[in-house]
């Protein structure tokens, strides 16, 4: 039975804050590894027994992989806190840990890996006739109607475009500590122009849930669970709502598990088909994860980051008074790896890396770590098809 976990853990809300505050001026430092936990084991016979269609499994020399080397490359995720590490292969399950006392089904706090599902859900909603990318937000957010938000659409929404307000004490701070994170995120006025500046705005991204409900008809949770989490077989999976109750957490709150989040890496590599089963338009995994959502940023697509090459932007990264980056820099999130690999991230090295070139899907999650020192990036989960799977 699905735990019932619908209420938003502020501790670790409290520790987002004080970590995305800091890290803004931190660079990341792998040299002082904490190694508690057993060592990496091999992979059992099959996933988690509650999963409604268990894994094939296969062994990693079988997948291609090099056996020595992918578990180093767990043992090294393992120094950085990890809660979980599982790597994916052609539709099998090709090895997975669990660490920290926690088991396969438990599930946990990810983070903006949040708002890539919220990105799948706007594209079964696009699917389903309920709504279109260049449709104005305003449709279903009466309150922009009128105001220089009338234009803003659910592209800009998902591309991170939309000129909405942004700063960090409301991002990190307010948008946090309010009762309805919907409600407040809505109310926030327009900075830019639409599709004039990027910002990774959490608040705007918030107001999806507005745009998905009134959509759907339903909270954005059910939605979730009728129309992505049960027709993945992610049992152990949910979205959380904030303490009004009136609005489900779309920029963070999934709670979900290493495995549950492979099978959601798999729906993307598949094209958006699951057992047969179209979920999502091929033109939007296409749109989400295949290409740029925007020349201001290469590495980020409908809130999925991409190893594009080009303008990058980050999460905090310095702008002017028009939104635009004090230090512009390009290149690409994981440097060596195939330009067409993508990531789903979350604070504290939460990563779901797809590679459609080797059909390989890696996911990672682990503990906040004690510092803004955050380590475990998409460059690091690249390295098991970079370093461990063996080419022909």
């Amino acid at each position: 039975m699905r735990r019932d976990r619908r209420e938003s853990r502020r501790g670790a809300l409290g520790a987002l804050l004080a970590l995305v505050v800091v890290a803004a001026g931190c660079s990341a430092d792998a040299s002082d590894p904490r190694p508690d936990g057993p060592e990496p084991t091999r992979p059992v016979a099959s996933p988690t027994e509650n999963a409604s269609a268990p894994w094939p499994t296969t062994r990693p020399a079988a997948a291609g992989f090099d056996p020595q080397r992918l578990t180093a490359l767990a043992r090294e995720a393992r120094r950085e806190a990890s809660t979980c590490f599982a790597v994916v292969r052609d539709g099998r399950l090709v090895a997975d840990w669990s660490w920290q006392g926690t088991d396969r089904d438990d599930p946990r706090e990810v983070f903006s890996v949040t708002k890539s599902v919220a990105s799948a859900l706007v594209g079964i909603a696009v699917r389903e006739g309920l709504l279109a990318l260049d449709d104005p937000a305003a449709r279903w957010i009466p309150e922009w109607r009128g105001t220089r938000s009338r234009t803003v659409t659910v592209r800009h929404l998902l591309t991170n475009t939309s000129g909405r307000f942004w700063s960090t004490d409301s991002d990190y701070r307010d948008l946090v500590g309010t009762d309805d994170r919907t409600g407040y995120a809505v109310g926030l006025r327009q900075q830019h122009e639409p599709g004039t500046a990027w910002a990774y705005n959490n608040a705007a991204i918030q107001t999806l849930d507005r745009v998905l409900s009134e959509a759907s008809g339903m909270p954005t949770a059910e939605y979730a669970e009728e129309r992505l989490f049960g027709p993945l077989g992610m049992v152990d999976s949910q979205l959380t709502s904030d303490s009004s109750g009136e609005s489900t957490n779309v920029f963070f709150g999934m709670q979900t598990t290493c495995l549950d989040l492979a099978r959601f890496g798999r729906l993307y590599l598949d094209g958006g088909v699951v057992d047969g089963r179209r979920i999502l338009p091929r033109s939007y995994v296409e749109a989400s994860v295949a290409r740029s959502g925007s020349p201001l940023n290469a590495g980020y697509g409908y809130l999925w980051w991409l190893n594009r090459p080009g303008p990058l932007r980050g999460p905090a990264d310095p702008v002017d008074a028009d939104g635009q980056p004090l230090s512009p820099r390009s290149g690409q999130l994981a440097p060596g790896a195939a330009d067409d690999l993508f990531s789903a991230q979350g604070l504290g090295g939460q990563t779901v890396l797809v590679d459609p070139g080797s059909d390989t899907v890696v996911v990672r999650l682990g503990l906040l770590p004690d510092s803004p020192d955050l380590t475990y990036t998409t460059a690091d989960a690249a390295r098991v098809v970079t370093e461990a799977l063996r080419r022909p």
